[in-house]
């Protein structure tokens, strides 16, 4: 009942003084919310890249063969010429590749850029993201066909001007028209349009249905890469135990190729999702560690202020304090009810922060490309933080409280 009644006595205080009380515990307010807002942020992009970055960029199974890797810790001005002057790829590699692999794999090339595309009834679309692929990238990338149909191998192999059009570049182009059969000059050069994928949605703010694949040795070749040359060659393995074996194969065929002597460095790149994933998890780790560390310096502040208050108010109520010990009240309840006091004010502002900061993950969410996955643990983290703040922020006045003399308190004005 006395815990009762100390709970009781410290809402009644803070419900009394609601804009001290405020003022208090804006620091945990800030803190917290900060902390929520911005964790909630780091957990969504990491469900993002886990869940659709690394299949949309790289592709189940796939290692994408390349010049230089897509993430480098290369800083030397040597290191980076050093790659700018590594041998481009070629359509002869990937078919090296394709005969040297020993466990089953599906092997083909791509090469991407920007341009624009006129429909044969004068509407254009600009920025479109072009690619020069052979008919394995269907495969390889998981695309669906919504109408038409995808570009064949023999269509591949002669270089039949034909194109594969994005959802969105088909919609802009067309509208309600079928693009079937119909002609789009891809930067002034014409193709037939024989199929449009399936949707896709966007990628951190950009779409991925504004695109047209057309065949690696058509025309495409020379908007996207210099006569012979590829970007990438993707190799895309039945079996994820595959993998590894595929990558030793890949880099077997290429350094003879290349006639690396064996302490020579590799002048290509192998990479895979799961490289992306471990540098992206790296990032995530130093940022979950870091922010919290900033969020406890506000919440530091934050007690320093609810203990100077908590100092106040027992100066103030010392009379109080005298007159409730004097009717029997025990050092122990003064204290009790001093500490609960903090506890609250600094529990009530980490739940007001919690509240805002998942608020603002949502904001964010909505209003942007960034994704945000609010995270009950996190939730349950800033508000025991803001609790202990507040425990310990209180402790010293509420010491001071229970240690006074009950006839020398009485006699404060």
């Amino acid at each position: 009942m006395r815990n009762l009644d100390g709970l009781y006595l410290a809402f009644s205080q803070i419900r009394s003084e609601k804009l001290k009380s405020f003022f208090a515990v804006i620091g945990v307010i800030i803190g917290v919310m900060f902390l929520i807002a911005v964790v909630s942020i780091i957990e969504g992009v990491n469900r993002y890249i886990e869940e659709d970055f690394s299949q949309a960029i790289f592709g189940i199974n796939t290692l994408t063969l390349q010049r230089r890797p897509e993430i480098s810790f290369e800083s030397s001005p040597d290191s980076w010429r050093e790659i700018l002057r590594r041998p481009l790829l070629r359509f002869a590699d990937a078919q090296a590749v394709r005969e040297k692999l020993t466990v089953p794999a599906t092997v083909a090339v791509s090469s991407g850029g920007q341009g624009r595309l006129l429909s044969d009834h004068g509407i254009e679309v600009e920025n479109v993201r072009l690619t020069g692929a052979s008919a394995e990238i269907f495969f390889i990338r998981n695309y669906r066909i919504a109408t038409g149909r995808a570009f064949t191998a023999p269509e591949d192999r002669t270089g039949v001007p034909v194109v594969v059009l994005g959802f969105d570049a088909a919609q802009r182009l067309f509208g309600q028209l079928d693009p079937i059969g119909r002609i789009v000059k891809v930067n002034n050069i014409p193709f037939r349009v024989v199929g449009v994928l399936e949707k896709q949605g966007s990628l951190f703010g950009m779409s991925m249905d504004n695109l047209a694949v057309a065949p690696a040795r058509s025309a495409m070749s020379r908007l996207v890469a210099p006569h012979g040359v590829v970007d990438n060659i993707l190799i895309r393995t039945e079996q994820t135990a595959d993998m590894d074996q595929a990558r030793m194969d890949i880099e077997a065929t290429m350094r003879t190729r290349h006639r690396l002597r064996p302490t020579q460095r590799n002048d290509f790149a192998i990479d895979t999702a799961d490289e992306t994933l471990a540098f992206w998890n790296r990032i995530s780790r130093v940022l979950l560690i870091a922010f919290p560390m900033l969020v406890a310096i506000a919440l530091v502040v934050g007690g320093i202020v609810i203990m100077n208050i908590m100092l106040v108010s027992v100066i103030e109520r010392t009379r109080e304090v005298g007159i409730r010990k004097a009717l029997g009240a025990r050092s122990r309840d003064i204290h009790l009810q001093v500490l609960v006091e903090s506890a609250l004010l600094s529990g009530l502002g980490a739940f007001i922060g919690v509240f805002i900061g998942s608020a603002l993950a949502q904001i964010v969410r909505s209003v942007s490309p960034l994704p945000a996955a609010i995270a009950p643990v996190w939730m349950t983290v800033a508000v025991v933080m803001g609790l202990g703040v507040g425990i310990l922020a209180g402790f010293y006045p509420a010491s001071r409280a229970a240690r006074l003399d009950p006839v020398v308190a009485m006699r404060q004005e």
